[in-house]
């Protein structure tokens, strides 16, 4: 066991103890007798015969030291035991290799042979992988590619970015994929542009949205860190921006390539003083496409930096969905203005919403000033204190009004309200159902309310739909209960009970199904913490 360089020094520990005490030897045929005695079955492979004997059946004696085929050998005899019919397999193969024909027919030969060899020298395993017919209007598409077919299908025509784990694989979507047909058969495009840090981004995205044009950037955790300070000039500017927050398991680097929820209260509290944003999460892949569209439309209707809350398990999913239809997304552009009359233009004139008319740069008449400090009508800078009182509340209005205009399905998704009721937000949502439907299929009732509007928090709607209920689970993956927080401090019911998971790995709908059956009997700490996962 020594011998095996990847195995981490605390995880060694662990296992040590755990052979130990099933009194194994401290090998990797200790591990696989271990993991045997607990059910697992077991098939010994030897990639090397196969590639022996596939070098003597093609005469071929390179393929001897070809390790680099292991992959595909691997695969091959996973799927030959599993059943898959070995044509799927075949035109994968090929497809991967497209660019190379002779590459390709090489592996394609020995994904061939290595399946074979499965389905020849072992019994069928009990769980086979059956073709099914592919239903019409699904695709198979990856949590990045959700938002970024949200932007371009929402009009984004600029995103700017810094590489950073996870959130980069959508700017990177976006960029293979910068020209596309619109309605038509005409051309489109979405500028998207590598700065040389996040503050350069998130300067980029105010500058490209003041010119009228819809922009964002994608970030995580550390980037968006860097991103407060300019999030607070656009918020006192009012500038309709998106930031599409990719979280990971902080604080610092934390664990870069890990899954958490962790950044809540952060989105919420970013920057300094005091300034409206609002903050709305989605909870699986085709809510991302969805709701990308909407933050665009709120940051545009009401005037303000919208915060698109995702995670890397949503981030890194694969998952088979119904065609998104771009059809049922709207274009608001809000109070935009297309002319002005008037050379006396007032960009931040008071009115009764809240909201002024905007302009855009270049605009013939709409001549407008920004700055960093507060400013009166005109963007003159300003420090009047009456002045002040009317700008600040002015701001302030804006999630008066969204509370009032957006609708209620829109800020909180009902699954069902019982006396136990799971309240969650982001991509707890998909594991939270499974182990709810596991219940109910032993006659136990669990509710559940996915929050997706975090700011301004929709307190009166959470209110009338937890009028009944009298135990309140809070489920997430940070370590502090961050929607807990929320919870207790704008519902007059606090949590009862949190199930968190803060180890980096993403949560299973077996460990809830445990921890909500422990709630249910009357076991259960008030605090579960999650562990599943290596």
């Amino acid at each position: 066991m020594d011998e095996v360089p990847p195995l981490d020094d605390l995880f060694k520990e662990r296992l040590v103890k755990y052979l130990t005490s099933k009194n194994k030897p401290l090998t990797i045929q200790g591990m696989l007798d271990a993991a045997k005695e607990r059910g697992v079955q077991l098939y010994p492979v030897s990639f090397k015969t196969i590639l022996s004997n596939l070098a003597d059946e093609t005469q071929n004696p390179k393929l001897r030291g070809m390790f680099r085929m292991l992959n595909v050998l691997a695969v091959s005899v996973s799927l030959g035991l599993l059943g898959l019919p070995p044509d799927t397999l075949l035109k994968s193969v090929e497809n991967i290799f497209s660019r190379k024909p002779q590459i390709a027919e090489m592996n394609k030969h020995a994904a061939n042979y290595a399946y074979n060899f499965a389905t020849a020298k072992y019994a069928k395993y009990k769980y086979q992988l059956l073709l099914t017919p592919k239903e019409p209007d699904t695709i198979m598409v990856q949590g990045f590619q959700s938002t970024g077919l949200g932007k371009i299908a929402s009009g984004c025509r600029f995103q700017s970015y810094y590489p950073i784990t996870p959130a980069s694989d959508e700017s990177v979507f976006l960029e293979s994929n910068e020209t596309f047909e619109v309605e038509n058969n005409r051309p489109g495009s979405t500028m998207v542009v590598q700065t040389e840090d996040e503050i350069s981004a998130i300067g980029m995205v105010i500058g490209a949205t003041l010119t009228g044009t819809r922009a964002a950037t994608s970030t995580s955790g550390p980037g968006f860190s860097l991103m407060a300070e300019a999030l607070g000039w656009a918020g006192i500017n009012e500038v309709p921006i998106v930031v599409t927050l990719y979280q990971r398991s902080g604080p610092s680097t934390g664990l870069p390539t890990r899954h958490g929820q962790d950044d809540l209260q952060f989105a919420i509290h970013a920057g300094h003083g005091d300034f409206p944003r609002i903050v709305y999460a989605s909870g699986d892949i085709e809510e991302g496409f969805y709701d990308t569209a909407k933050c665009f439309n709120y940051a545009e209707n009401f005037q303000l930096p919208v915060i698109h809350m995702m995670d890397k398990f949503i981030a890194s999913t694969v998952a088979t969905v119904k065609r998104f239809d771009p059809k049922k997304i709207t274009i608001e552009r809000g109070k935009l203005l297309e002319k002005i009359d008037t050379q006396d233009y007032k960009r931040f004139a008071p009115s009764p919403d809240g909201l002024s008319p905007r302009s855009r740069l270049g605009l013939e008449n709409g001549i407008f000033w920004n700055t960093g400090d507060e400013s009166d009508e005109y963007g003159h800078i300003s420090e009047d204190p009456g002045n002040r009182i009317t700008m600040m509340d002015k701001r302030a209005s804006k999630l008066d009004l969204a509370l009032k205009t957006m609708p209620k399905e829109d800020q909180a998704a009902n699954f069902g309200v019982s006396e136990f009721c799971v309240v969650s937000w982001g991509s707890t949502k998909g594991p939270i159902l499974d182990a709810i439907e596991m219940l109910k299929k032993e006659g136990l009732a669990v509710g559940f309310v996915q929050i997706k509007l975090l700011q301004p928090f929709p307190t009166d709607y959470l209110k009338s739909l937890l009028k009944g209920t009298k135990t309140i689970i809070d489920i997430e993956a940070n370590q502090s209960g961050q929607l807990g927080s929320l919870l207790n401090e704008h519902l007059d019911h606090k949590v009862d009970y949190y199930i968190l998971k803060y180890t980096g790995r993403s949560m299973t709908c077996t460990e809830i199904y445990d921890s909500l059956k422990k709630i249910l009997q009357n076991k259960a700490e008030k605090k579960q913490v999650l562990t599943y996962g290596v």
